[in-house]
């Protein structure tokens, strides 16, 4: 089963521990102070590396002092940036935001997007999905939205048959055709990777597929279409926080040429800008 509320107790005070960060610390840089840097928590890849390139040649001319908080998890990142710990976060998208903030009672909003990681299917075992056997067990992401994107990535490449008109909530049991009879074996998001030599395939998002060494327009047996994507990456803040000065220079400067560019030569169609 989904594991989303079961692994928010161990991931926030991991995620506690990453970001070093404190309700008894000092107020420099929080939310609620547009005179301090603004704390921006992100994935490390691609997130983080885009937001350090801003940090570097475009944040001074700017006039925007910029702290980056590495972060492992899809957990934290929305917490703290509701209890105000950091000013803004950068890794997720809009159906994994709206069930966060459902679930969570939670109040981030999308400020602009950004990129796109799209979701790929690997293998250390086959180079063609064709060549999955009958019973392979294949690793998927055991969110409620990126569970249901990765089942969605395998219906769109005829591997499976999902439910007509099933929505970011779907789960194998919403599947109506399994030819190969395939298994799933539902895992954090960020672990799907590492399962690759004790699995079949695995359905992996593009920041962990890229921060485990995996090239997704290169080394994907299938990949998510970047055309009419719901799933863009952006930055996001508490409701009500939108127009802070340090906010509005990073959005324009996360969508200037210059991040363009950055993000084309970089990552090589792995990630896509989106603006």
């Amino acid at each position: 089963m989904r594991n989303t509320a079961k692994i928010t107790t161990a991931v926030l005070a991991a995620g506690a521990l990453t970001l070093g960060l404190s309700a008894c610390g000092s107020d420099k840089g929080s939310a609620s102070d547009t005179s301090g840097p603004l704390i921006v928590a992100a994935s490390p890849t691609p997130h983080a590396e885009i937001l350090n390139f801003v940090k570097k040649n475009l944040a001074k001319k700017a006039g925007l002092d910029l702290e980056v908080k590495e972060v492992t998890d899809y957990v934290t990142p929305n917490t703290a940036t509701e209890d105000g710990s950091v000013g803004a976060n950068y890794f997720q998208n809009q159906p994994y935001l709206d069930d966060f903030n459902k679930k969570n009672g939670t109040h981030i909003v999308p400020v602009v997007t950004v990129h796109l990681e799209p979701l790929g299917l690997y293998s250390h075992k086959v180079k063609k999905a064709d060549d999955l056997k009958s019973g392979a067990t294949v690793a998927i992401p055991n969110d409620t939205v990126n569970e249901a994107r990765a089942l969605k990535l395998l219906d769109a490449n005829g591997i499976i048959t999902l439910k007509s008109g099933v929505g970011n909530e779907a789960t194998p049991g919403d599947i109506t055709k399994n030819p190969k009879k395939l298994k799933f074996k539902e895992l954090e998001a960020a672990q799907t990777p590492r399962s690759l030599d004790d699995v079949d395939a695995a359905v992996v998002n593009g920041n962990y597929a890229i921060s485990s060494g995996l090239k997704p327009a290169k080394d994907a047996v299938v990949l998510e279409s970047a055309t009419n994507n719901p799933y863009g990456n952006f930055l996001a803040v508490k409701k009500g926080n939108e127009k802070d000065p340090r906010v509005t220079k990073l959005a324009k400067l996360l969508t200037s040429p210059e991040v363009k560019k950055f993000i084309e030569d970089k990552y090589a169609g792995s990630v896509i800008p989106s603006f």
